[in-house]
């Protein structure tokens, strides 16, 4: 199985291309900085039509759209949230997932069984409703909407979408004080994503395999 996970140089990225790459899958994970990994800057059209000629027509069996950012953590409403923090963060969370998934689309039609996972949160459910952090729930809240959407076109190419919410994770975005390491997210996501098929397409899923209220 060919594996592409965009935003994979940390984090819960990181953690999941270990974990498929120790069970023997072949991982093609993404950073926007050159280096180590292939490069993709998810916000940047030719840089997504540069990684898919690299890709060379090769099937994507499993795209996880990873890649994200929380820029407005500790924001105030009073005088915070500036408007390019928002286009930056849309940009990434939202437009970067589009992005990656149109122009790998003929990649996961090459695929026998193509699954598409994006990484949303919780924060993206209309049923939480704490206060704060704007942006980031907004734009976790449209990739939700996103991948309902996609899963309805998409499912008559064979085509899967799940959406899912990674835990409350010890990452630099998560913090220090969060529930769960990356190791178990990674773990929970790996069986979340391996069962998800046509049949449950469009699902928004926990970590743990709990069904999230949209």
């Amino acid at each position: 199985m060919h594996v592409v996970i965009t935003g994979a140089n940390r984090g819960i990225g990181a953690a999941l291309m270990d974990s498929y790459a120790a069970r023997g899958d072949s991982v093609t994970g993404t950073a926007r900085q050159p280096g180590e990994l292939a490069r993709l800057d998810v916000t940047d059209p030719d840089s997504h039509a540069a990684f898919a000629r690299d890709l060379d027509g090769r099937a994507v069996d499993l795209l996880i759209c990873n890649a994200g950012v929380y820029l407005d953590k500790g924001q105030e409403l009073g005088d915070g949230y500036p408007p390019q923090m928002w286009a930056d963060s849309f940009a990434v969370n939202v437009t970067g997932v589009f992005m990656t998934i149109q122009n790998l689309l003929p990649n996961l039609q090459s695929a026998r069984r193509a699954r598409i996972a994006i990484i949303s949160s919780q924060m993206a459910s209309d049923t939480r409703a704490p206060g704060g952090s704007y942006i980031y729930r907004a734009s976790k809240a449209a990739a939700l909407n996103l991948g309902r959407n996609l899963a309805t076109d998409l499912k008559p190419l064979g085509i899967a979408v799940g959406i899912y919410h990674p835990g409350w994770v010890r990452t630099d975005m998560g913090g220090d004080a969060a529930d769960i390491t990356v190791e178990q997210s990674a773990a929970g996501l790996e069986a979340r994503f391996d069962s998800l098929d046509l049949d449950t397409s469009g699902c928004f899923q926990t970590w743990d395999g709990q069904d999230h209220p949209y």
